[in-house]
């Protein structure tokens, strides 16, 4: 699955192209004790060119990757509802 999406981050507008392999590859990467750098690399890997110069000035901001990388997988993840019987 591959999804476009574009953001605005402080007036700047971010482009995005996420795929599945990049989604998994950032799962993967992500431990209990790392989490900064695997959501850094997300970002760097899913960003269009266009949009590259954009995102290195504000990626190193405290907390603004994670911060990103959840809003970024909130729209690409899909709608799915789950239920738990017991």
């Amino acid at each position: 699955m591959e999804k476009k999406i574009s953001l605005t981050v402080n007036d700047k507008p971010l482009n995005f192209t996420v795929t599945l392999a990049s989604y998994n590859k950032y799962i993967n990467e992500l431990t209990h004790i790392n989490k900064v750098a695997p959501a850094r690399n997300f970002l760097m890997r899913s960003v269009d060119e266009d949009s590259k110069d954009a995102l290195r000035e504000i990626v190193d901001l405290p907390g603004f990757g994670v911060q990103l990388v959840g809003a970024l997988l909130e729209e690409y993840m899909p709608d799915v509802n789950i239920i738990v019987g017991k």
